[in-house]
């Protein structure tokens, strides 16, 4: 019978104290949010599913290195977990964002909104420890052992994470031609990216047959041009010679395609941080 070595590191270093911290956070934040019965919406669906989510996997991430199991699964658990930290600040950021401006009117009274408004302070605090594991797991310079650590692999996280946020607002109506091609720029970049997540992960970019650092500089610079388009384009369509409705409510088209906009120009920024880097990565190498 195999023996299972326990490694106390894991729960006992900075980086295992703040996943613990995180795992209790989550907890509370969706207990607290349980409570109260409201979040049968989109939006509190989504923020449960967040938390429950980030919990239940950092609570496997904290099984599995306290029992030393992950050297047994077929795949990168260095590049898993950055980016699984990564994809848990992004989305923790979201809903401590997006429960309370849903769900906490004002004046703030009761038993109730105490409770939300608690599960908010929560579940911001909840931000800020995977926010501080990604940065203790980031990798330093010069080290590419593990590519979703450093900040090119970190970035194609919040591209992944930014589309998903896009194709969310996106309406079905965008039958103009640059409507469409922002889709498609949108689309086309989301699965170039998720792929390359999924491949690291998975240990499979080494049986591609090219140089692979330079197609993913090549990559990231037909990205750029690509968002930059888009970021031209979508405004333009959707907003000349409109001006935003007086009875505009919470689905108001608007409102979304504003929101589109800014998250649009959030990836052209982080597709140019991520040529730079990458660039730098590739064709400047520290003297020996």
């Amino acid at each position: 019978m195999a023996r299972v070595t326990v490694n106390l590191r894991a729960v006992t270093s900075w980086v295992g104290i703040t996943r613990l911290f995180a795992v209790v956070l989550s907890c509370i934040a969706f207990s607290l949010v349980a409570s109260t019965g409201d979040f049968g919406s989109p939006y509190g669906t989504w923020c449960m599913f967040t938390w429950c989510f980030c919990f239940a996997i950092t609570l496997l991430v904290l099984f599995l290195e306290l029992l030393e199991l992950y050297p047994k699964l077929p795949f990168s658990w260095d590049d898993f977990t950055s980016a699984f930290s990564m994809l848990a600040t992004l989305m923790v950021f979201t809903t401590s964002v997006v429960f309370p401006a849903t769900f906490i009117s004002s004046p703030c009274s009761g038993s109730k909104c105490a409770r939300q408004a608690v599960a908010t302070t929560v579940s911001c605090l909840c931000f800020l420890a995977y926010a501080l594991e990604v940065g203790l797991t980031r990798a330093k310079p010069g080290d590419i052992s593990s590519f979703l650590s450093t900040v090119p692999g970190l970035l194609k996280v919040f591209e992944a994470y930014v589309a998903c946020l896009i194709f969310c607002l996106l309406d079905a109506d965008s039958t103009e031609a640059g409507l469409q091609w922002c889709v498609a720029v949108y689309s086309i970049c989301f699965i170039i990216t998720l792929l390359i997540i999924i491949f690291t992960i998975g240990r499979c970019l080494s049986y591609v047959p090219c140089p692979l650092e330079k197609v993913l500089v090549g990559y990231n610079a037909l990205a750029l041009v690509m968002y930059l388009t888009a970021t031209v384009l979508w405004p333009l369509y959707n907003f000349r010679g409109q001006s935003r409705p007086a009875s505009c409510d919470r689905d108001c088209k608007w409102d979304k395609n504003l929101g589109i906009t800014f998250l649009t120009i959030f990836n052209l920024i982080a597709y140019l941080v991520d040529l730079v880097y990458s660039t730098r990565m590739v064709f400047i190498r520290a003297p020996p």
